[in-house]
């Protein structure tokens, strides 16, 4: 993979016709060419010649392209027949013999050959094959290096950097043990001798048995946990169907009113647990194998075949997202566990921000020094303000003696750096007069925030910027989108969509990262563990992206408002995955890019039905088979909304060609069709089709049907650069699908989302990815205002979604979007509706209190059964979640009490703002002002900001406490009778004030006092609504009998 690589800031706006370097450049690296192979489906590795040169055919039935050793250990171990047409494989020359082969399979005079493991270790050369794609298309994989097959044999002797790694990994006995078992499963087959050999070749066999494994593995949970907790959820069901008949049929005809608002809610309740509960129906774990990895992609003397990877930072206001923060991301990105060449940054200002812009230049000479040292000394995590502040024994493990001192000279230089982050920060307090002015004198082009051109800079990836001990760096690019005035530039959205774009025409990594500014990589090996999956020849194409959970920082030991989202990250994310995978939560995502681009996933091919040559022909179609499909060719997967297949690729590239810039060999891109002749007459979409969809940019639409990723062939630095400035510019997405059907879906503040429902619509699948030791980390708001405001922003992006086109409830129906995760997506959109009955049902125990009635009627002894066994099965379904998701008790009970917090405060707020923003055009904002803050550990948590979104609870708890006050006093007037009835309706009263008590003690503060203006709105509304309802009182019989009047006598 290429790309151009410069020095000097690029500025420019393809509207005015204007391009400037600002600083030098250098030239770019020449363009590399890739190479093709034919790959095993099962492995793969490469499927090698026999030894007359012809390539190697496992089933002679279908032609299913395995490799020589999956052949062989199908026959030695699995069930000896074709994984496509189920035909048993016929007996090759020079492979063992096995249980059930015919007399005459292969030849008689191989039986010198029959148990030698290492016979097609001599095959001829490999390197003119052709590759295979997972539905038995042809498809190179263009993330090799030049003159490199796609996938090395495994078949060649592993030793080296690849045998040293795997063997680090255990003890000497450990790895004797397993080679030892190795030998004896070997031994007990056939497959080689029990004589003594030679150890070194029995542990390169054992490697390479090892090397054609799976990359991962699905881990069920055990049916010991999973099924008490299924059959509990059946249970449940049936009590709540009786429950609901004994309210419905028996209501409380002195309170009326308040049963039917109680009833309506309840059956709410019952529905919204339907949608978050069966989507969680089957969860699964994934185990990945990043030594198999190694040993695929990672060979000694071969070039690194690990796909490319570009990873995209966001950020808007380096004022609000402190740039040391930015910093430190970059820094870890740079400082990855893979390949350097393989790895590009892309961090996007949004704010055209020359802070941030000199943050980055100090990054970059601070990176220099930075990444040789976590990767001499392997240390984690590779950011370094976090590394440096953890409170733990930094010298574990640590055997070099240079250690120490290195370690003292890096920080002082990381304190150095933060001095210099710090004087930056200072200075851009206050813009000068004239604006800011850059280094050399010239004028900042993005002084005006909303007026300024396209400006690209790339900091690290020349020749030039190489690390202090003189080795490449990963490429590290600025990039500030066009703004203009009368452009709606969509915010996030539209940011990562020109990151999406200008990434494909510089280095066009098949993959990108993507990450939020505050979310610093805490596992070098993070998207390692991702293309475990996405490099997985049978999963991977058909992936969209990998999702890791969210792990935070600096939050407090008791996560008082369930910051860590551990219920939903450890719980319900691990549910979808075993349907069609996790949603996309907006960062630590690994994408697939053709995902992105609105392509379809590939189609699987189907095995063809069996038929009989007893029968005639058309007869066959009464057997159910048919030979004529067979011969078929099979569309391509790849198509834009269903319609782009294979021969429009190779059309568009056919015309790209033809305007004098190559792009690639046609055959790249070709799914399952043959004969080029054929295609160039039938032309199935034109080039303006394909502009209308992504734009009037030649480069960067060749580079979309490069499915494999890598740069269009003949480009040099000053197309590149220019097509980069074109793609940035604020009007390139006019007229296109731009955030319609293409990249970061539009129409929400939950981008997310929308852009993760689609690509499942498409058919695409997700996968869940939870390595021991968390991929990513970032920061969270740990006081309760900006927590609260954090949830509104989510609640009002499902609630937009909700009113818009998209909502799972009526859209993509004609998909291949599977019903449990249509409820997944229906619940993540209508939760903010549950506000309005949560509020309600929250209320009535107060007003039960205050009026003497309640919501149920004298129970019998059948109806006090179904009460109890609902709370039952509700006890039940929670801890058996609990015991199949290791979540602890007390996160489980964090995320409940934030449930009914949010919901009847930020989902309450959500649900109005945003019917009046879609349906009145009203955009109405929540300010939130700030008082100051203790300097303590957590003193945030103690921080208090004013913001309408506390009245609704502090009211609430108000109102069950002046109630509770009431129901006990009239209960000690009135005996011992009215004790009874009065347990039920304290109990709904305690369980509201239990369940606001974290909100009770962020109104508190450190110093146990609550702002004025708090208590004063929620103690007039409470006052006023409790005197409404005393003077109304719709509850109090009405008299009906004769009027009484003074006789007027005097008794």
């Amino acid at each position: 993979m290429a790309s151009p690589t410069m020095t000097g800031l690029v500025a420019g706006s393809h509207l005015r016709n204007e391009l400037q370097v600002l600083h030098g450049n250098e030239e770019p690296r020449p363009p590399t060419r890739q190479s093709v192979s034919k790959i095993c489906r099962v492995c793969g590795d490469e499927i090698g010649y026999k030894e007359d040169g012809e390539l190697f055919v496992a089933c002679y039935g279908c032609g299913f392209p395995v490799c020589r050793p999956c052949y062989d250990y199908e026959r030695s171990e699995g069930n000896k027949c074709c994984p496509q047409c189920n035909i048993r494989y016929k007996r090759h020359k020079g492979c063992p013999r096995v249980a059930g082969d015919a007399e005459d399979d292969g030849d008689d005079d191989d039986l010198d050959n029959e148990f030698q493991m290492k016979v097609h270790r001599d095959s001829p050369d490999h390197n003119h094959v052709v590759a295979h794609s997972e539905n038995g298309d042809y498809n190179p994989q263009q993330w090799q290096q030049p003159n490199v097959p796609a996938f090395s044999s495994f078949t060649g002797s592993i030793a080296g950097k690849d045998f040293e790694a795997e063997k680090e990994l255990y003890n000497n006995e450990e790895w004797k043990e397993r080679v030892d078992k190795w030998k004896a499963r070997q031994e007990k087959r056939g497959l080689v001798s029990k004589d003594g050999g030679n150890d070194q070749a029995e542990e390169d066999d054992y490697l390479m048995a090892e090397a054609r494994q799976p990359l991962w593995r699905k881990v069920p949970i055990p049916s010991s946990k999973i099924s008490p907790y299924r059959i509990v959820i059946v249970l449940r069901l049936v009590i709540l169907a009786f429950f609901f008949r004994f309210r419905i049929l028996t209501p409380a005809n002195d309170a009326y009113p308040l049963w039917l608002i109680s009833v309506i809610c309840e059956i709410w309740f019952a529905l919204s647990w339907i949608l978050d509960q069966f989507p969680k129906w089957n969860p699964i774990n994934r185990e990945t194998y990043l030594d198999r990895l190694t040993l695929r992609f990672e060979r000694e003397g071969e070039d690194n075949s690990l796909a490319p990877v570009d990873v995209f930072v966001s950020t808007v206001d380096p004022l609000k997202e402190p740039p040391i923060i930015t910093a430190n991301t970059v820094l870890s990105i740079l400082s990855l566990d893979y390949p350097v060449e393989k790895v590009s940054c892309y961090v996007s200002d949004d704010g055209a921000s020359m802070l941030l812009f000199d943050t980055l230049a100090e990054t970059a000479e601070f990176a220099r020094r930075w990444v040789p040292f976590c990767k001499k000394y392997n240390i984690e995590p590779r950011a370094p303000e976090f590394y440096f502040s953890q409170k733990i024994d930094y010298l574990k493990d640590k055997v070099q003696p240079s250690f120490v001192k290195e370690r003292r000279a890096i920080k002082r230089e990381y304190e150095e750096f933060k001095v210099r982050i710090n004087a930056l920060v200072a200075k851009a307090q206050k813009k000068p007069e004239e604006g800011w002015v850059m280094q050399d004198g010239t004028p900042w082009p993005g002084n005006i925030t909303r007026d300024h051109p396209g400006m690209i800079q790339v900091y690290l990836g020349s020749e030039g910027a190489l690390d202090v001990e003189g080795k490449e760096l990963p490429r590290l690019v600025y990039v500030s989108r066009e703004k203009r005035p009368g452009y709606d530039h969509h915010k996030k959205a539209g940011a990562m969509n020109a990151l999406v774009r200008v990434s494909a025409v510089l280095t066009n990594a098949p993959f990108m990262l993507n990450l939020d500014c505050d979310h610093y990589i805490n596992n070098s090996k993070a998207v390692r563990e991702a293309m475990c999956f996405l490099m997985d020849p049978q999963l991977g194409k058909k992936l969209c992206y990998v999702q890791f959970p969210q792990r935070f920082d600096g939050i407090d030991r008791h996560d008082r408002y369930a910051n860590r989202n551990i219920v939903f990250f450890d719980i319900n994310m691990r549910g979808l995955d075993g349907i069609q995978g996790p949603v996309y939560v907006g960062t630590g995502c690994v994408f697939n890019r053709p995902a992105l681009y609105g392509y379809d996933p590939p189609v699987s091919e189907k095995r063809p039905k069996m038929t009989c040559d007893c029968w005639p022909s058309w007869c066959c179609c009464c057997c159910g088979g048919s030979r004529k499909s067979k011969s078929k060719s099979k569309k391509g997967g790849g198509g834009v909304f269903g319609g782009l297949n294979g021969k429009k690729k190779k059309t568009m590239i056919k015309s790209y060609s033809k305007k004098g810039s190559p792009v690639f060999d046609l055959e790249d891109i070709e799914e399952g069709l043959e004969g080029y002749e054929e295609l160039e007459k039938s032309s199935l979409m034109s080039q303006k089709n394909f502009e209308k969809r992504f734009g009037q940019s030649p480069v960067f639409i060749a580079t979309t049907l490069m499915e494999q990723g890598g740069l269009p062939q003949g480009t040099n630095k000053t197309t590149l650069v220019k097509e980069a400035i074109h793609v940035i510019s604020c009007g390139y997405e006019e007229k296109t699908e731009w955030g319609k059907e293409i990249g970061w879906i539009y129409g929400s503040v939950t981008e997310d989302i929308l852009t993760g429902f689609k690509m499942h619509c498409r058919g695409w699948k997700s996968v869940y990815c939870m390595p021991k030791r968390p991929a990513f980390k970032g920061s969270a708001p740990i006081n309760l205002s900006d927590r609260l405001h954090q949830v509104l922003r989510w609640a009002l992006g499902s609630v937009e979604i909700f009113l818009s086109r998209h909502c799972p409830l009526w859209y993509g129906y004609g998909g291949k979007l599977k019903w449990l995760e249509r409820l997944a997506y229906t619940n993540t959109i209508v939760y903010p509706f549950t506000s309005i009955p949560l509020l309600a049902y929250c209320t009535i125990p107060a007003v039960c209190l205050l009026t003497g009635k309640f919501i149920i009627p004298t129970l019998t002894n059948l109806a006090s059964i179904w009460f109890m066994g609902l709370f039952l099965s509700i006890i039940a379904t929670g801890v058996l979640e609990l015991r199949w998701s290791g979540v602890s008790i007390q996160d489980w009970w964090r995320n409940e009490q934030f449930w009914v917090i949010g919901g009847v405060s930020a989902h309450l707020f959500a649900v109005f703002q945003g019917l009046l923003k879609v349906l009145a055009g009203v955009d109405t904002n929540f300010t939130v002002t700030s008082k100051a803050a203790d300097d303590s550990d957590h003193g945030e948590l103690y921080l208090f900001k004013w913001t309408t979104l506390l009245i609704p609870p502090t009211t609430l708890i108000i109102l069950n406490m002046v109630g509770v006050v009431a129901g006990v006093s009239d209960a000690i007037n009135n005996g011992y009778g009215s004790w009874g009835p009065l347990f039920g309706k304290l109990f709904f009263a305690f369980w509201v004030i239990v369940h606001l008590y974290p909100f009770l003690k962020g109104l508190m503060g450190r110093q146990n006092r609550t702002p004025t203006i708090v208590v004063l709105w929620s103690v007039l509304l409470a006052s006023i609504f409790s005197l409404v309802w005393v003077r109304i009182d719709p509850f109090l019989p009405k008299q009906t009998g004769p009027i009484l009047k003074q006789c007027g006598v005097e008794c």
